[in-house]
């Protein structure tokens, strides 16, 4: 695993906003960031991180059922007891999920480590997906690379399948926040991808959602023009729905999810205590507990994470050796687990002649594993502002 300086190209911000990426940079700092690359050869690639990716997922997604059927594990993962049944119908209707990322620790060398799961509203799918391969492209006909380098990469094309399989009710629905260019511009992908799959896609701001009662006396989500909405694609966590003023009509509503509601139970910190707890010693795990009363102040070399939180918010570690680290952010009010910390890999920034620290998202769709991301950081807790590199693979 090398980080390997290079030239940005010349055009490259001009052609972002051409094709809709208007987020490549927050406040004047650089989000997409090609002033470097990371190169992995295919054994780190296929062993390391794809292979640990879906063999985590599928430990997770076997986790699923028992914790619908658990009252003590609804509670630890402080999920309304309103919304049980509904997640429990959730899951055991079947219904269907997209997309997922899990956020890893790699240096190159010793086996991948879980930080979370992303696993209802990750973001950076267009500059995954599209963007950073594209930049390949241009890079291998620019001559900077070979031609035969690679990238671990597969996500756009796994996601247009996977809408052409979904059977879902025409129209579709996508929505978003509509203050966030970020989550629109997710949005915006999937559903270019979604129609190019057959899908009648439709957009919605979320704050336009209506709620009215049908003939038969339920409450239905409606658009703006009252139509009902069969089926939408939310960017909008599921702990913060369930809190909403119309969180009553969702267990209500036959409106089809993605992601669906059991998605819930994944999206939440809680589950890397319960990952542990069920496969202690895991070379992909690392060590996690839940926060209780009787908790000791956080010690050195571990982190303390909100249940539900984004971003690296509210996120406090102490390192080996003692150093106290913190993020801020809105999550503040709810329960805690505690991981043991797994220092990122740092490496040289030449360009901005500093340290950064990097982290690997890996991506799922449906149960495959389907590509990498990356994120560095001048700080060990990757935030929102965190920058994102581009990779290759190269023998």
């Amino acid at each position: 695993m090398k980080r390997i300086s290079v030239a940005e190209r010349a055009n490259w911000r001009a052609y972002a906003e051409e094709v809709g990426f208007h987020f490549h940079t927050f406040d004047g700092e650089p989000y997409w960031d090609e002033t470097a690359y990371y190169q992995f050869n295919l054994h780190q690639i296929e062993n390391d991180l794809e292979a640990p990716t879906e063999e985590l997922h599928q430990m997770t997604m076997d986790m699923v059922g028992d914790i619908t059927r658990s009252e003590e594990m609804l509670t630890l993962l402080n999920i309304p007891r309103e919304f049980w049944s509904y997640i429990w119908n959730s899951w055991n209707k079947g219904e269907p999920h997209l997309y997922g990322r899990m956020d890893l620790v790699y240096n190159g060398l010793g086996p991948a480590k879980l930080l979370e799961l992303n696993y209802d509203t990750p973001t950076s799918l267009f500059e995954t997906g599209f963007f950073q391969w594209v930049w390949l492209e241009d890079q291998i006909k620019n001559g900077v690379l070979p031609e035969h380098a690679d990238q671990f990469n597969s996500l756009h094309d796994k996601i247009d399948a996977a809408f052409a399989q979904l059977n879902l009710p025409q129209p579709f629905y996508f929505s978003s926040v509509r203050e966030s260019i970020e989550d629109k511009g997710t949005v915006d992908y999937l559903m270019d991808i979604a129609a190019q799959a057959g899908v009648d896609v439709r957009y919605i701001a979320l704050e336009d959602i209506g709620v009215i009662t049908d003939a038969q006396g339920s409450e239905q989500f409606v658009d703006l023009d009252d139509q009902a909405i069969k089926g939408l694609f939310k960017l909008y966590p599921w702990e913060h729905m369930v809190q909403e003023e119309f969180a009553k009509a969702i267990t209500a509503a036959n409106t089809q999810m993605i992601e669906p509601a059991w998605k819930m139970l994944l999206s939440n910190k809680g589950i890397l205590p319960l990952l542990w707890q069920r496969y202690p010693n895991h070379s992909n795990l690392l060590p996690a507990f839940f926060e209780t009363a009787s908790s000791e102040p956080l010690a050195a070399g571990w982190v303390r994470k909100p249940l539900f939180s984004r971003e690296g918010a509210n996120v406090d570690l102490v390192t080996a050796n003692g150093e106290k680290i913190s993020a801020a952010g809105p999550y503040n009010d709810g329960r805690y687990i505690r991981q043991a910390f797994q220092a990122l890999p740092k490496f040289r920034d030449e360009y901005r002649n500093a340290d950064t620290y990097t982290m690997l998202g890996s991506w799922v769709v449906g149960d495959s594993a389907a590509g990498i991301c990356i994120r560095e950081d001048e700080s060990l807790i990757t935030k929102d502002t965190s920058r994102f590199l581009p990779h290759i693979i190269l023998e």
